[in-house]
């Protein structure tokens, strides 16, 4: 089912994109005074198509086409300036620096820029609103537990959601009987219902023969995957990762994935290779201390690796085990907490991606010690280890609150369930979409 309007990203690239053309074309004709002519028209558009594609890239990774951003007015205007001053100063560079295209447009520009922000501003607020309208479906919800009422919280706060909560089922108080009439009576056209219960296989064939009455029905994780872009953790069993989770390689996916992998990182590792000295100038001349540190992780299929990192952290207490990376007694210096939010202090990462021990994109490695407790206490935690773990993942772009520096199996759990969303749905897609949702959090400047 779709509880977002999966064309809606589609509807504000397209949108955007001719909103720029329309704004170029006005920002020619004030500048001149009259209707532009093709030639003149064209000779803008050429270049300017170029930057076109660029803008639409920052505004992808401002977050302009999340689904959960990408129509909230409230967040509109911060994501548009943020957008628009990084668009001005690649239009600066572009014209002014790169001088293949035979046009300065410097009025022009800047008509244009103030232009478009206008265009763009009213086309997201109240355009996009005028073709995305969509009826909204009835739904019922057929379960129990916390992640049923998180759903139902979240769906009923938030007017992006296509679907209307009709009513809630709750199995562990609800009769059979109940059930089977409260759906027929709550005048829903979809029903989320947590399959795996045993409640519910017991009244399937009584479910079946509502079909024909066209109801549609879903597993209710589903619904929560796509509310979250998570996995519900309580919701799912055994039965799930057979369904779900592959160990079988993707061929194409596992060569093109490492084949970047490898490229990128040489390449990154390389132009860093220049920041180097003055990183470790920076370090010596704050605490005189060891400028790296090498520690002990989790890697795929639960075999141990280890990976080198510019020390953040002081040096008054031993590291655990001096390559695990305990935090007993420490704090986070002032260049380690500039290295974290810019990503630098992983910047020697970069070689064990290309010797293979991680990826670009993937689970973050755990610590030996604590892979050892959350095993033993968080179901399902070992299949977080199937797949190479990356320098970037899923979890670190949207956990809010992941444990650091003790383990913690409430946050680890929440953790995990970006995690398994990453495993299950991996492709070279989410990948990018990942990698350019990273860079803005290190231009953001909002650390891991």
């Amino acid at each position: 089912m779709t509880i977002f309007n999966k064309r809606a990203p589609w509807l504000l690239l397209l949108g955007d994109a001719l909103f720029f053309v329309v704004s170029l074309w006005l920002a020619l004709f004030l500048r001149y005074g009259q209707s532009p002519d093709k030639e003149i028209f064209f000779a803008h558009l050429a270049p300017f198509s170029l930057l076109f594609v660029v803008w639409i890239l920052v505004f992808f990774i401002t977050g302009l086409y999340d689904k959960q951003s990408a129509i909230l007015k409230s967040k509109l205007p911060t994501y548009l300036f943020q957008g628009q001053v990084v668009n001005s100063v690649i239009a600066v560079i572009f014209f002014y620096f790169v001088p293949w295209f035979g046009i300065s447009p410097k009025t022009t520009l800047f008509v244009y820029l103030v232009i478009s922000l206008l265009l763009i501003i009213w086309w997201r607020v109240y355009g996009y609103f005028f073709f995305a309208t969509k009826a909204r479906e009835k739904l019922i919800l057929v379960g129990g537990g916390g992640e049923v009422n998180e759903l139902r919280r979240e769906i009923e706060s938030n007017q992006r959601y296509n679907i209307n909560i009709v009513s809630v089922i709750d199995l562990e108080n609800a009769h059979q009987n109940n059930v089977l009439q409260s759906i027929e009576e709550s005048g829903a056209s979809i029903v989320a219902m947590d399959f795996h219960n045993d409640k519910i296989r017991s009244i399937l064939p009584n479910l079946y023969n509502l079909i024909f009455r066209r109801l549609r029905f879903i597993d209710i994780d589903e619904l929560y995957e796509a509310v979250f872009d998570r996995v519900p953790l309580s919701l799912i069993k055994h039965n799930w990762f057979l369904e779900n989770i592959s160990t079988s390689p993707k061929m194409v996916y596992d060569a093109l994935k490492r084949f970047m992998d490898i490229t990128i990182a040489l390449i990154l590792g390389i132009i860093s290779l220049v920041f180097y000295p003055f990183v470790a100038l920076a370090i010596k001349l704050e605490d005189g201390g060891q400028v790296f540190i090498l520690q002990a992780r989790i890697g795929e299929n639960n075999k141990p690796i280890h990976i080198r990192k510019f020390r953040s952290m002081t040096t008054t207490t031993t590291l655990s085990g001096d390559k695990n990376g305990g935090a007993n007694g420490q704090s986070i210096t002032r260049v380690g907490s500039f290295m974290r939010k810019t990503r630098i202090d992983e910047l020697p990462q970069l070689w064990n991606v290309v010797r293979g021990d991680l990826s670009l994109i993937g689970p973050r490695p755990e610590l030996p010690q604590f892979v050892a407790i959350y095993e033993r206490e968080i179901p399902f935690y070992g299949i977080r280890h199937l797949i190479k773990p990356g320098l970037s993942g899923w979890a670190q772009l949207y956990h809010q609150t992941p444990p650091k520096f003790e383990a913690s199996n409430e946050d680890t759990k929440m953790k995990l369930s970006y995690d398994l969303f990453y495993i299950k749905n991996r492709s070279l897609l989410l990948d990018l979409n990942i990698a350019l949702k990273t860079i803005r959090e290190i231009v953001s400047r909002r650390g891991v």
